[in-house]
């Protein structure tokens, strides 16, 4: 064994000797996580050979497995030596020769992100701590040794400058790319999660948002996996300690991880290694240099004056820099009278805490906030103070607009001015500004006091009204056939963007995703409980589509509790079953599909009683209870042919086709299909024209009617690819590929099926990998590579068992029981082919008569 798929395949022969030997069917991954209690998606991980085990997990796992001490010994000494190997690649890799490598499979498209943001001009000083940080990276490279570096100060310091700083200096040494976060940690509101931190970085290294794990251990293990043999440095900046970093360490020394805090992280230190990089105030002269690059001669001379300003802002780069511009505004103005202006202001406050700085910092840095925010003008004032209200991580010029109800103009001049003085800060994106937490806190400190309260509600309700608009707004545009079932939102009072087209509505939900989300939270806990609800219920399909699971589950939680048993609950239901059926939860998304459709039913609203009843109905279909789908589906069905709702009645007749088909009732499963085929095409709905194409097509395929099978599939392939739908496009492969299997045109088969399993982990679509997987089984063992057919299957029954899905479970217990009986392990096949059995029998399907005749029965 040299390789980590050596490795793997090994373990899996072990859980298969494991079930020979004790006449019993292979443990699952639900039953050894039970006996580990680690996650049942790391052990699919470790046993797919995704993941390296860790070496203590590694020998827990063969123990597990049964294996004897001499072998337990043996495979120690291979974990090692494949571990070894590993990191000869890299050292290799590092030294000029880059071995051809395979991305994982749960990574997805890989991608070489770019996201360090602008260099911060007129850095001055720190020559030690940036030598130091290089001597680390050196170091690393030539020991391929793991590097945390752990940057800590007091707030204002310059820990983000430095590490940015370095972070460009060093770029160049990182071919795969640059990850880069702002964690929050001292956000009074949210801090950024460990989990939503790997969800974004999953999303920028190529991972579909559909795929990403929902359990933070999986997610944690996946983004180790996307970063093994891979060259990226990760900065981490603002985080509040360990805990929320630690999740985020990749697994590999080719990486190398620059962490800021204002905690000295000692745990970081003690148990990962990090290496601290304490980060003290600016030396006098570096104080002097700084604001000679800012300010120009000017500091030359009045050295005493300059001096005498550093000390007063504590030599600390943030408040250095505030002072700055307003010597630049002031050009005339000597730097002896601004010390004077300073001075004064300092004498006029009284102590007042700040964060975390210590008492001379902080009436130091506070004076220095104050005395620039006097200078900027009632209304500017204004603004600064609202902004620090705003939940969000940024704002643009219209959320501007809306919270300080200012016309376009005015806003705009507001926020270039605040940008001037160093208030806020741009940050990636046009238009885009973010705050300094200390900053922050000064803010919502003056606006808590020069702002009435009245006033402040109505400008969080402006900026709320505002996001609430424009997102029915874009959604409207993206998904116009489900405007109706998303409530109507008035205009707000200031001016919003123009978003009529599909690419503009796209981009601005992508830009504005954090902050809606962040809305969502806080309007729920803190008195608009409204809003909370009612963008629950306008973006549940955005967030679905692309895949934004995490933050749905966020949002539509925070709504739940937010509509308590008031308006709106019923919806908000639904939108959390449906993000627990994309997760794979299929028994808490019946819970929660059963509760929407109560309250629908209460309240008297037919169309949310239609679309809970869908649902319902897609759910037992999936978890085997074919009879319960099928009453389901009809209802809605019929409700929606009440309601006048063609779309959604063509989809349920999709629905109850499928649900026919997988019985074995075909007359009935084909005229659903062409009932609905012929449906969309009369309302011009190509795209879902393609999809009871399709299912028509696999139906004819099963009934050995190829030529008739291919035409429809073609044709569903040809609208799927016309209206950009990947996932229809994914299907519609896999389907051709199918047919051409049945009709032993293998090569081919495989080509196409290939392609539909490169397209459901591009899209995240789990029912179309798990099936493609069996049928690329069923093709390979056809080709006679019954090892790779082996693997396949067994991939189709760990996806099957993680999502519940029963049918999917007896076909690929059906088609390892084909390759163990070729191998002649017949007792082997006997029990899959029995267990196999036992669920199709359960299910009620026709697949059962083929595995009885396996059986010679």
């Amino acid at each position: 064994m040299e390789t980590l798929a050596d490795l793997a395949r090994v373990l899996r022969e072990l859980r298969r000797r494991y079930a020979r030997t004790h006449g019993d069917a292979e443990p699952t991954y639900r039953e050894l996580a039970a006996k580990t209690g680690w996650s049942h998606g790391i052990i699919g991980e470790y046993l797919s050979g995704r993941v390296l085990p860790p070496t203590d997990r590694f020998d827990t796992l063969v123990r597990l497995l049964g294996a004897l001490p001499a072998e337990q010994r043996a495979l120690a000494t291979a974990r090692d030596r494949v571990e070894e190997n590993r990191r000869r690649e890299r050292t290799a890799s590092d030294a000029g020769y880059r071995p051809r490598t395979v991305v994982p499979r749960t990574a997805g498209r890989g991608r070489s992100p770019r996201q360090l943001p602008m260099d911060v001009f007129g850095f001055t000083g720190r020559t030690a701590q940036l030598a130091e940080l290089d001597a680390l990276l050196d170091q690393g490279e030539r020991q391929a040794l793991a590097v945390i570096s752990a940057v800590a100060g007091t707030a204002g310091v310059g820990k983000t400058a430095l590490a940015v700083r370095w972070a460009h200096r060093a770029a160049d040494r990182f071919p795969d790319g640059q990850l880069y976060i702002d964690l929050r940690g001292y956000d009074p509101e949210q801090p950024v999660s460990p989990g939503d931190a790997l969800s974004r970085f999953l999303r920028d290294l190529g991972l579909d948002g559909a795929r990403i794990p929902a359990d933070l251990d999986e997610r944690a293990a996946c983004y180790r996996t996307m970063l093994a043999e891979r060259r990226v440095l990760v900065v981490l900046d603002n985080a509040y300690g360990a805990d929320q970093v630690r999740p985020l360490l990749p697994g590999t020394p080719s990486c190398f991880v620059l962490v800021t805090s204002r905690d000295a992280l000692a745990g970081l230190v003690a148990r990962d290694g990090a290496r601290r990089i304490a980060l003290d105030l600016l030396a006098p002269a570096e104080a002097v240099a700084l604001l000679r690059t800012l300010i120009g001669p000017r500091v030359d001379a009045d050295l005493p004056a300059a001096v005498a300003l550093t000390d007063r802002c504590a030599r600390l780069p943030l408040a250095l820099r505030i002072v700055a511009e307003s010597a630049n505004a002031r050009p005339d103005l000597a730097l002896a009278d601004l010390l004077a202006d300073v001075d004064d202001e300092r004498r006029r406050l009284e102590l007042l805490d700040l964060l975390d700085l210590t008492g001379d910092q902080r009436t130091t840095v506070r004076s220095v906030f104050s005395w620039s925010y006097r200078r900027l003008g009632a209304e500017r004032a204004r603004v600064f103070g609202l902004l620090g209200l705003h939940p969000g991580p940024d704002a643009d010029l219209y959320a501007t607009a809306a919270l300080a109800n200012l016309d376009l103009a005015r806003a705009r001049m507001a926020l270039d001015d605040l940008a001037r003085a160093h208030l806020i800060q741009a940050t990636p994106g046009p238009g885009r500004y973010s705050m300094h937490d200390l900053l922050r806190a000064y803010a919502v400190e003056r606006a808590t006091s020069a702002v009435t309260a009245a006033d402040r509600h109505a400008a969080l309700t402006g900026l709320f009204d505002y996001y609430l608009y424009c997102a029915a707004a874009a959604m409207n545009t993206l998904f116009p056939h489900e405007r109706r079932g998303r409530p109507e939102v008035p205009p707000p009072k200031t001016p919003v963007p123009v978003l009529d087209a599909r690419d503009d509505a796209e981009r601005w939900l992508d830009r504005e995703r954090p902050n809606l989300v962040a809305v969502a939270v806080h309007t729920a806990k803190h008195g608009w409980p409204r809003h909370s609800v009612d963008l629950s219920r306008i973006l549940w399909r955005a967030f679905e589509v692309g895949g934004h699971y995490q933050e749905a589950l966020a949002v539509h939680t925070s709504a739940a509790a937010a509509a308590e048993h008031g308006q709106g609950l019923a919806s908000v239901l639904a939108n959390l079953g449906n993000i627990h059926w994309w997760l794979g939860d299929h028994l808490k998304a019946q819970t929660h599909f059963e509760e929407s459709l109560a309250g629908h039913r209460v309240t008297g609203d037919p169309e949310g009683e239609a679309r809970a009843l869908a649902r319902l109905g897609v759910v037992h279909e999936r978890l085997g209870a074919y009879d319960a789908a099928l009453a389901r589906l009809r209802e809605a069905l019929a409700l929606y042919r009440t309601l006048g709702d063609r779309y959604s009645e063509g989809a349920q007749l999709v629905n109850i086709g499928t649900v026919h088909r997988r019985l074995g009732r075909y007359p009935e499963a084909a005229e659903a299909q062409q009932q609905a085929a012929m449906l969309f095409a009369e309302i011009g709905e190509p795209r879902l024209e393609g999809y009871a194409l399709g299912n028509l097509g696999a139906l004819y395929s099963l009934l050995g009617r190829y030529d008739e099978a291919l035409a429809h599939l073609e044709r569903a392939l040809m609208n799927c690819r016309a209206t950009k739908d990947r996932g229809g496009e994914g299907s519609a492969l896999g389907a051709i590929g199918l047919t051409q299997l049945r009709s032993e045109r293998y090569p081919e088969a495989l080509e196409h099926l290939r392609q539909a399993l490169a397209i459901s982990r591009e899209t995240g679509d789990r029912n179309l990998e798990t099936e493609t997987l069996g049928a690329l089984g069923r093709c390979l063992r056809a080709l006679g590579d019954a090892e790779s057919a082996l693997g396949h299957f067994h991939d189709a029954l760990a996806l099957a068992e993680r999502t519940g899905d029963r049918y999917e479970q007896a076909r690929a217990l059906d088609g390892i029981a084909w390759v163990e009986g070729d191998a002649g392990r017949l007792a082997q096949a006997h029990r899959n082919w029995r267990k196999a059995l036992t669920i199709y029998e359960d299910l009620g399907v026709p697949e059962a008569r083929q595995v009885r005749t396996a059986l010679g029965e």
